[in-house]
């Protein structure tokens, strides 16, 4: 969706994103101290990521609590498109995901729409795309997720299980709904057109409601979901927001799969996370030592330090201290890249580790259990 001088949509990001803004032309709620002491309190803790307003914004928060404490429960899901590979933006949601079903132990179905990216580029094929989404899926996997609690969907690969859900959803979007939301037009192939339907399924795969932790950039889908599921009788999907990654080079742009320079990859060796943060990462200080000395650096478009806020710091107190050194001008650019030099490439390499020794089989939807599970 366009602002003055922004651009955010599910496929496309240019400009500095104004999050209060997006939230009145999205029609989301900011998430207040209220919702989330709320959370806090039945998950017996905070999350950095809540606190620190990188979830910021949500539809239907409440009714997900209210669901907790009544004791129905709810079900998580959340996806990824596969058209490259997974890079730490594409980790935010998925690391609070894993948070929530570790405080609530609640199932949690990863989508990963392989038929989307090969309808969405041109340059991908359908088995370059479902090669992809089996290299994403060990990403989500190895950030330790229980397995017993867990499903990923790959969309060729299911599609007996998705494919009666989505045609009850598609019957119910009209051409010109579609058309509205995405900006769709006679040269749009039908896959795309067809496609909402298909990553709507997963929110009717049970009868408890569904929280699905996102980038705000995919809420245009769910804003066409939540309005059918009454239809269907279900309750609409709830969506929390994150705010989306920055790339290496700063304002302008979220991180992007297809752009190398601008991302930080979950399969970069430590030599890769040097460079790209030395050469590529936007600075925040000022053009010369003498100035920076003087007048500090500015944190909150410095790159280094937003992934250090966003992800790679979660001690509040370390990471105030950082802010507090790079503001005065007694911490200088290169020590604060050399901060996050450190954190990414040690989060990495243990990633890397428990990526190697994922059993993928162990997470793979299971038709026949999900059947037999359905007819209890």
């Amino acid at each position: 969706m366009p602002g003055d001088d922004f651009v955010l949509t599910p496929w496309d990001s240019s400009g500095t994103i104004d999050y209060d803004r997006l939230s009145e032309m999205f029609g989301v709620k900011l998430i207040g101290d209220e919702l989330r002491q709320r959370l806090v309190g039945l998950a017996g803790e905070d999350h950095y990521m809540v606190s620190r307003g990188v979830f910021f914004s949500h539809r239907d928060m409440n009714m997900i609590l209210d669901s907790q404490e009544n004791g129905r429960g709810f079900y998580m899901y959340t996806g990824r498109g596969p058209s490259g590979g997974t890079h730490i933006g594409h980790l935010v949601p998925w690391v609070f995901a894993k948070w929530l079903q570790d405080r609530f132990s609640t199932t949690i179905y990863f989508q990963l729409t392989d038929d989307e990216k090969f309808y969405a580029k041109q340059d991908l094929s359908l088995e370059k795309t479902t090669e992809l989404a089996q290299d994403n899926a060990l990403d989500f996997a190895a950030l330790g997720f229980d397995p017993a609690k867990t499903h990923i969907l790959i969309d060729t690969r299911d599609i007996q299980t998705l494919y009666p859900i989505a045609a009850k959803v598609a019957k119910r979007i009209t051409f010109s709904t579609t058309k509205a939301a995405f900006g769709f037009g006679d040269s749009t192939n039908i896959g795309m057109i067809f496609y909402t339907a298909l990553q709507s399924a997963p929110c009717f795969l049970e009868e408890k409601p569904v929280l699905i932790p996102l980038g705000v950039d995919q809420d245009p889908h769910f804003r066409l979901t939540r309005d059918v599921a009454p239809l269907l009788k279900h309750p609409k999907p709830a969506l929390i927001h994150n705010m989306m990654m920055p790339g290496l080079q700063g304002p302008g742009g979220k991180m992007s799969a297809s752009d190398m320079n601008s991302t930080v990859y979950t399969t970069d060796t430590a030599s890769q996370v040097r460079k790209k943060i030395n050469n590529y990462a936007y600075s925040g200080g000022q053009d010369t030592i003498e100035q920076h000395r003087r007048l500090g650096g500015n944190p909150d478009v410095d790159v280094s330090f937003q992934y250090l806020r966003m992800f790679f710091e979660p001690d509040d107190a370390h990471l105030e201290s950082i802010r507090d050194d790079y503001t005065s001008g007694k911490m200088l650019t290169g020590e604060l890249k050399q901060i996050l030099i450190e954190k990414a490439s040690s989060y990495l390499e243990e990633h890397q580790g428990r990526r190697h020794e994922v059993d993928l089989q162990e997470f793979l939807f299971d038709w026949d259990e999900y059947r037999d599970k359905m007819r209890r």
